[in-house]
């Protein structure tokens, strides 16, 4: 098992419709995720910076490289893309987290 953990942001005035957009996410995008190994995915709000936390957890033979890459992720980005901060491509801006204390 792999944990992931990564930060992205959101733009003023959006938290309400990123959360109605996930509690809406599409089946064969939660489909997706299972079959790139993301077993668990969590993503918290930090509503003074509008800092997004996500944590995911994935089997060690995952393939994440492959749902990055697919085609239902960047138009799940491209739904996504006037709520956040967005690269060129459409892909949210992330920054990996590094993981300073654990208690199993």
């Amino acid at each position: 098992m792999e944990r992931i953990a990564f930060a992205m942001r959101l733009k003023p005035g959006c938290a309400g419709e990123y959360k109605a957009r996930h509690d809406r996410i599409w089946p064969e995008l939660k489909a997706a995720f299972g079959a790139a190994g993301i077993y668990d995915y969590s993503i918290f709000f930090d509503e003074e910076s509008l800092d997004l936390f996500a944590v995911q957890k994935r089997v060690d033979s995952g393939h994440p490289a492959a749902l990055i890459g697919s085609g239902l992720m960047k138009q799940w980005w491209a739904h996504m893309e006037d709520l956040m901060e967005t690269n060129p491509d459409g892909s949210p801006v992330r920054r990996d987290l590094v993981e300073v204390f654990r208690l199993d």
